[in-house]
């Protein structure tokens, strides 16, 4: 019997996950984030919005946004209604604004809620901790922690600082669920992001469901998605700045 057990125990160690080995840094986690889900996330991903920005005075503003996005790298926002030509696109960490169907504006920017929750399953492990290098996230630190009745990782604080740039992942499932980073001109403020109410979906990986952002601990804009759609076909011109409104946006009318 107790070589039995024995046998028992070495085929359930042998059959565990490379990521589930001991995980001792920021680097580590990212690659084994992408090992587990390589081939099984999602190339696509399209959903309906609900914006809801909480003002100081204590009213709301709602809006409905139409999302679609390439995996890695790819996001484009269209704000309704349509006809106003109103949006913002994500590029290859780059960012661009749309008015009335033209260009404004676009500038450099590294989106952490794009590379943590969706391009790092679809990227090469090199790129995403550059990326997340760049965003000032010290990859050697990380610590074990308990969030919303879950164990993660949480890697660029120890165990305590809520304020140092940082991000938490579910130990489990090893998705993204919560980022907290300096905010405001003066960098004095504390901004939090959540990813939460995670859906598992078809063709394999995941998605949050809810959004939410906080600063200093009080709730300024909530999303909300639905309709959520993974590995549509989508038209090229859709991510290319230059061709904003002449993209077919056939997903979008199949919202309506």
């Amino acid at each position: 019997m107790r070589n039995l057990k024995t046998i028992v125990l070495l085929l359930l160690l042998t059959a565990l996950p490379a990521f589930a080995a001991n995980i001792k840094n920021g680097e580590e986690l990212i690659a084994a984030m992408h090992k587990k889900y390589t081939g099984k996330w999602y190339k696509t991903l399209t959903f309906v919005q609900k914006t809801t920005n909480y003002k100081p005075d204590g009213t709301t503003q709602v809006s409905t946004w139409y999302e679609a996005m390439s995996v890695p790298g790819k996001l484009r926002i269209d704000i309704l209604p349509l006809e106003n030509g109103n949006g913002i696109m994500f590029l290859d960490n780059v960012v661009y604004s749309f008015n009335k169907g033209a260009l404004v504006r676009s500038s450099p920017r590294i989106h952490p809620l794009l590379v943590l929750g969706f391009d790092v399953y679809a990227q090469p492990v090199e790129k995403t901790v550059k990326l997340l290098k760049d965003l000032n996230i010290d990859l050697s630190i990380l610590h074990e922690d308990t969030w919303q009745g879950k164990p993660v990782y949480v890697v660029g604080a120890k165990s305590g600082d809520l304020t140092t740039p940082q991000f938490w992942i579910d130990k489990k499932n090893l998705y993204f669920v919560r980022l907290i980073e300096p905010a405001g001109k003066d960098k004095k403020q504390i901004a939090e992001t959540q990813f939460n109410k995670y859906q598992k979906v078809k063709g394999g990986g995941w998605v949050s469901a809810e959004v939410i952002f906080n600063v200093d601990g009080k709730t300024t804009t909530t999303e909300d998605y639905s309709d959520i759609q993974t590995d549509v076909k989508l038209d090229e011109r859709l991510f290319d700045p230059q061709k904003w409104s002449e993209a077919d946006k056939t997903y979008v009318q199949k919202k309506n």
